[in-house]
């Protein structure tokens, strides 16, 4: 006992001890924090390129901004030439009034729309639950078996020789609804209710059945549902150019098993064409399919062997042909298929061995995007965009030349027109000036490197320290986390001003952000540890990783690290002091998915799964309310329409009922934020207070002067 003690009072005087050496935000720091969008964000001259191309040609056009001003340039590839416009070639684009919006959250009930036949004559409307069709002025039903609880979509298509029509039934599942007070609305003084339909994990979903009618007997084709019962959906079915077959997709509840499927027309049999299974789940969102016009081959994109790689389908037998391509890379987008010349054009990140002039070169950021083109036989691959940096690329229609904008978080971006066959620059178009940023006193991030958990795997960051940066001092560490699975987070391309993080680095803090396991675009394995496992979160990583920088860098202080984040980060954020408070010393969580039981149906049960099990549970923020120890400020958009804000609400009864202290912040009429502006100032108070043990300048101090 004597023990601990003593090792708490060493703890605590080696805090204050750093304290008494780091810095505290003045006013004067305040004001450079805020003002550090202005002072960075038009700055850079010829950076921005955005290419465009004009169809049919050889030809781009693209806008640039030098000095604040926009100018228009004209490439012509074939001559390599570029001359200025007089103004943008964009005829401006006129603005309908389409109604309001339908809210991403709703699932539509596909009883509106007119389908009209190949050849004009006829169309196809739902009416009553059933299928109904006019032909020369003449309305009649084309079905008569649907009701309310088994109805017919609307949104079908005709067979390309007018045959039949294509389309699902529906047995609609009970909506769920989350409710919102709006507090303060705008031109009224009572608070408004709002009504937003809503899916959450375990709930019940439409089952849908493809079928095929016979436009001329009614009769209509309903399968077998062997092989897509378990349904989390089913897509619309599509037409064969023969008209004797669709072709449709079934994702499992649960998202362990994607299947495409072939149902005919004449037999009314199903079968499989391309299924992909995994024990834990199928990471659908990523896959590509193409259907060539052939009618002979699928090319497919999948994650099977590890890494998301293509693959060539024979149409007819649904057997694989050839895996095309092949690595420890992943395959990001499919550009474009040559069908004629055997050709797929492909984005991808991954290891600088893919690259032949980079052979010599040190290890690349794996997640920088390179563009490739390879043959369908799986040979001949070749780079288009050698150089080191994450690029973005636009061809023209026929893949002859394309202009690539290409940049690092620490290199300003450079503009090139290459050539579609090899790769090779044929001209340079423009190149970035930051000249005027770095007069300001600009400094990019520095890209930081660290093993993780594992003590094998690469960890890739960035570190942002203040402009008045002093490597004398000791400075508190915040970390910037979203380790939501789906996608990566850290910047790869270059920006002049790191939102968020250089406002809280002016106020002297050293804020790092990284991708850890659990984030996308690595590997399947280094995702795949989300799996019901959410608060995870890759922060045994992050603290391997901050820990090897602190050890690099002397200044900084890990004894003082702060975490900040909003949705999945929020989630993040308050998971990293109630589950590793021993390392990180306070959290700041903005419009959290706290227990991901509350949160949207397709993000939660991809990484949790299905059924709704004692994994959600041991996840959730709420049932861990109480072993807070930390500094916490808690933040919610009272019109939060994407994590429902009651996910917010439920962690602080949890906390009151436990007794422990905490901030809340309420945005009225705010929808899914970070905190606004209101809110970003309450965040660096909040860091400034219970990392540097300081006191905040007065609000008004600021705001007179």
């Amino acid at each position: 006992m004597k023990q601990t003690l003593l090792m708490m009072m060493l703890a605590v005087q080696t805090v204050a001890a750093a304290q008494q050496n780091s810095p505290k935000a003045t006013a004067d720091d305040y004001r450079r924090a805020f003002g550090t969008s202005g002072r960075y964000s038009h700055k850079m001259r010829l950076g921005d390129v955005r290419a465009h191309a004009i169809p049919g040609s050889h030809k781009f056009w693209y806008s640039v901004t030098d000095n604040n001003q926009q100018l228009f340039k004209e490439i012509d590839a074939d001559r390599q030439t570029v001359t200025l416009l007089p103004g943008n070639p964009e005829p401006p684009r006129k603005h309908e009034e389409h109604g309001p919006a339908r809210h991403w959250m709703e699932v539509p009930d596909e009883k509106d729309g007119v389908q009209t036949s190949p050849d004009g004559k006829q169309q196809v409307y739902h009416k009553a639950d059933n299928l109904w069709i006019t032909e020369n002025g003449q309305s009649r039903p084309l079905t008569t078996n649907g009701d309310s609880a088994n109805y017919y979509s609307a949104w079908g298509t005709f067979s390309p020789d007018g045959r039949f029509f294509a389309t699902v039934r529906i047995k609609p599942a009970p909506k769920h609804y989350v409710y919102y007070v709006e507090s303060s609305p705008k031109g009224r003084l009572e608070p408004v209710l709002h009504k937003q339909e809503y899916a959450k994990p375990g709930d019940s979903l439409n089952y849908r059945v493809p079928v095929i009618v016979e436009l001329a007997t009614g009769r209509v084709i309903e399968p077998s549902t062997e092989l897509f019962r378990h349904q989390y959906y089913v897509s619309a079915p599509q037409w064969e150019a023969d008209s004797r077959r669709i072709t449709f997709e079934f994702n499992e509840r649960g998202h362990k098993t994607f299947r495409v499927l072939e149902l005919s027309a004449e037999t009314g049999q199903v079968r499989t064409l391309i299924e992909e299974t995994n024990a834990k789940y199928v990471n659908y969102n990523r896959q590509y399919r193409y259907d060539f016009k052939n009618g002979r081959y699928i090319l497919w994109t999948s994650e099977r062997d590890g890494y998301n790689h293509i693959y060539l389908y024979n149409r007819q037998t649904g057997q694989l042909v050839r895996q095309v391509t092949h690595g420890q890379y992943y395959v990001r987008e499919i550009q474009h298929i040559d069908e004629k010349r055997g050709v797929v054009y492909f984005s991808a990140n991954g290891p600088t061995g893919l690259r032949q002039s980079d052979r010599k070169k040190s290890v690349e950021d794996p997640y920088l995007i390179h563009y490739y083109k390879i043959g369908l036989n799986g040979k001949g691959m070749v780079c288009l965009t050698p150089e080191e940096g994450n690029h973005h690329v636009t061809y023209t229609s026929d893949m002859a030349y394309l202009v690539d904008t290409y940049s690092t978080v620490t290199t300003a971006p450079v503009s090139v027109l290459r050539s579609g066959k090899d790769g090779k620059a044929l001209k340079t178009l423009e190149t970035a000036d930051i000249s005027a940023l770095e007069a300001d006193g600009w400094k990019a991030p520095e890209v930081f490197v660290a093993k993780g958990r594992d003590g094998v795997t690469d960890m890739w960051g960035i570190i942002v320290r203040p402009t008045n940066f002093d490597p004398a001092k000791k400075y508190p560490v915040i970390e910037y986390i979203y380790s939501g699975p789906g996608d990566q987070y850290v910047p790869k391309s270059f920006r002049p001003w790191m939102w968020g993080m250089a406002e809280l680095a002016e106020l002297g803090f050293i804020v790092v952000q990284l991708d850890a396991m659990t984030t996308s675009f690595r590997s399947r394995a280094f995702e795949e540890v989300c799996y019901k496992n959410l608060a995870d979160a890759g922060l045994p990583d992050r603290k391997a990783w901050i820990r090897a920088a602190a050890g690099k860098y002397p200044y900084m202080d890990i004894e003082r690290v702060g975490i900040y984040g909003c949705s999945a980060g929020g989630q993040n954020a308050l998971t990293a002091v109630l589950q590793h408070g021993d390392f990180y010393k306070a959290a700041y969580a903005a419009c959290g998915c706290h227990d991901n039981r509350m949160d949207k149906i397709w993000w939660n049960e991809q990484w949790m799964g299905y059924p709704v099990d004692s994994s959600y549970v041991a996840c959730s923020n709420v049932e861990n309310a109480h072993r807070l120890e930390r500094p916490l400020m808690l933040v919610v958009g009272e019109l939060d329409d994407n994590v429902d804000p009651a996910s917010t609400m439920q962690v602080v009864n949890a906390l009151e009922k436990a007794g422990k202290d905490f901030d809340l912040v309420v945005i009225p009429g705010a929808h899914h934020t970070m905190g606004e502006t209101f809110g970003d100032h309450k965040r660096y108070d909040f860091f400034v207070r219970h990392l540097q043990g300081a006191e905040p300048p007065k609000w008004n101090e600021l705001k007179n002067q």
